[in-house]
């Protein structure tokens, strides 16, 4: 190969730039060092390290939301993909705009069934919109670019590219050129009629939002449509990427418990879904529904999760007659907290101190519906929910929306139990000099799990169900864990102190972690 020859490697990243990606979230092994070495030929890509693929594909995942525009990660093997999965899970839910560079063993390599040797495509395909393993050096820049592509299309994708060794390490035709990106189809004929028809027959109704209907101009057409007809607004219990706070508009969220979403959708004869699908359980109980409206309740889809949300309400809204101003949410920030450290009064201290276009990214589990709604006339903001339920994902998404957006506060509300799947989050964050405060709520136990043992109607919590929800004896010290990690941290155990704390911490630029024992 002659020495001034583009290795493969190199034209994947080329043309990985070339697509819109900025960002490489990144865990790599020996099958990635010619990838990890051409980073050098392309500034334009940042190089981030994780710790954990977990990290990584949860900072792609957060990076995609707040950008709009796909990281990539790079990972090792189907081992490393595997690793990564279950935050690729929650991209997946999400619609996150992805591109996974995954390496493989050089393809004469592949057949000898070495110790790293897997199924990459059975780890990458539940998790993937489109998948493909390059043959060579010379067809690795044309899959990068269907990859990227595929990525950007119909409103976020998860694409996943195996790289084997040899296609990195050899000469290459040089880089791709982007290839055109697909838009979310069209709402289905007559589903802008039907709605129409169901909103203004004046009978209860709802809409219900969720992925793009969250932000932006959806919401706001959404608004204009719930004023004009009396219809609820309502969104997805855990929204990829909500806008909120004061001058926006407001949807209530949909309960997380099962009765209580049956409670909330109860009596409504039409209930219009954008964005996301119709509302089910997360889990099934017994005796209780696996769907979550009334029986008598007609459900129609205006758009489906792969369709332009924001171009059916907008022609919802023409055809009602909406009037062209959106009602919003007023502010309204509590009085400080004082007293016993519990998640109201976290939500109240967050709610009054969130700075103007602050990003929540909220795993806070047991405590998020307190917050939640302390926090709805809070100063606007986006809140980033844990959307596919697979926890350890807010961390590295807070950690991956710092990076998509260097100019906004990045506050993360994480649960203990959660926040040690990537807890090496922090130390990315301190690396990269990342704006991001976390909040632990330390509570000592894996607190969702124990009340769920009542609900599945199990038998009652007994001293070896006891062993596995509690996670103190020893009890985690996160404020050692985080400056071990490079990050400044600090403990509350009253109102009063985590006040002050929250106020230092979103003050001060870089990381900072509150450990908030309730």
């Amino acid at each position: 190969m002659a020495a001034s020859a583009m290795t493969g490697a190199e034209s994947v990243l080329r043309t990985l730039s070339a697509g819109g990606v900025q960002a490489c979230f990144a865990n790599p092994g020996t099958s990635e060092m010619h990838l990890v070495a051409a980073l050098d030929r392309v500034p334009e890509v940042r190089p981030v390290l994780a710790l954990f693929e977990g990290v990584a594909s949860g900072s792609a995942d957060g990076y995609g939301r707040m950008a709009g525009i796909p990281a990539a990660t790079l990972l090792h093997l189907g081992p490393g993909l595997g690793n990564a999965f279950a935050n690729l899970h929650n991209a997946y839910k999400a619609r996150t705009p992805i591109v996974n560079v995954v390496g493989d063993h050089a393809v004469l390599h592949a057949p000898l069934n070495a110790p790293l040797a897997s199924d990459i495509a059975s780890i990458a395909r539940p998790v993937s919109d489109w998948y493909a393993s390059t043959r060579d050096a010379r067809s690795a820049a044309t899959d990068a670019a269907e990859a990227v592509a595929a990525a950007r299309s119909r409103g976020g994708q998860i694409a996943t590219l195996v790289v084997p060794a040899d296609a990195g390490w050899e000469a290459s035709d040089g880089p791709a050129c982007a290839l055109p990106v697909v838009p979310p189809a069209p709402a289905p004929d007559g589903a802008v009629e039907a709605a129409a028809r169901a909103l203004g027959s004046g009978r209860p109704a709802a809409l219900l939002l969720g992925g793009a209907a969250t932000r932006g101009p959806a919401l706001r057409a959404a608004a204009r449509i719930a004023a004009a007809t009396g219809a609820r607004l309502i969104h997805d219990t855990f929204p990829s990427r909500l806008e909120r706070g004061a001058g926006i508009p407001r949807a209530e969220p949909l309960p997380y418990l099962t009765e209580m979403a049956t409670e909330a959708l109860a009596g409504l004869d039409h209930l219009i879904v954008c964005g996301t699908q119709a509302p089910v359980a997360f889990f099934a109980y017994p005796g209780r529904p696996s769907r979550l409206p009334d029986p008598d309740t007609a459900v129609d889809v205006l758009a489906g999760p792969r369709e332009d949300a924001a171009a059916a309400l907008e022609a919802l809204a023409d055809a009602l007659g909406a009037s062209a101003e959106a009602p919003v949410a007023d502010a309204a920030r509590p009085e400080l907290p004082a007293g016993a450290l519990d998640a109201a009064a976290i939500g109240a201290a967050v709610a009054a101190l969130l700075p103007e276009g602050a990003i929540v990214v909220d795993e806070s589990v047991t405590g998020s519906a307190a917050i939640v709604q302390a926090t709805a006339g809070a100063a606007p903001h986006d809140w980033l929910a844990l959307t596919g339920g697979a926890i350890g994902q807010g961390l590295p998404v807070a950690t991956g929306a710092a990076v998509a957006c260097p100019g906004r506060p990045v506050l993360s509300l994480e649960g203990d139990g959660s926040a040690m799947y990537t807890i090496q989050s922090l130390w990315t964050q301190a690396r990269e000099s990342l704006d991001v405060t976390t909040v632990i709520l330390a509570n000592r136990s894996y607190a969702i799990l124990d009340f769920e043992l009542s609900r599945v109607g199990a038998e009652a919590r007994g001293p070896a169900a006891a062993e596995l929800f509690g996670i103190g004896r020893p009890d985690l010290d996160f404020v050692a864990l985080a400056r071990s990690m490079g990050v400044p941290g600090r403990r509350a155990e009253d109102a009063e102190t985590f006040t002050a704390v929250l106020r230092e911490a979103l003050a001060e630029p870089g990381p900072r972690l509150i450990e908030a024992r309730i």
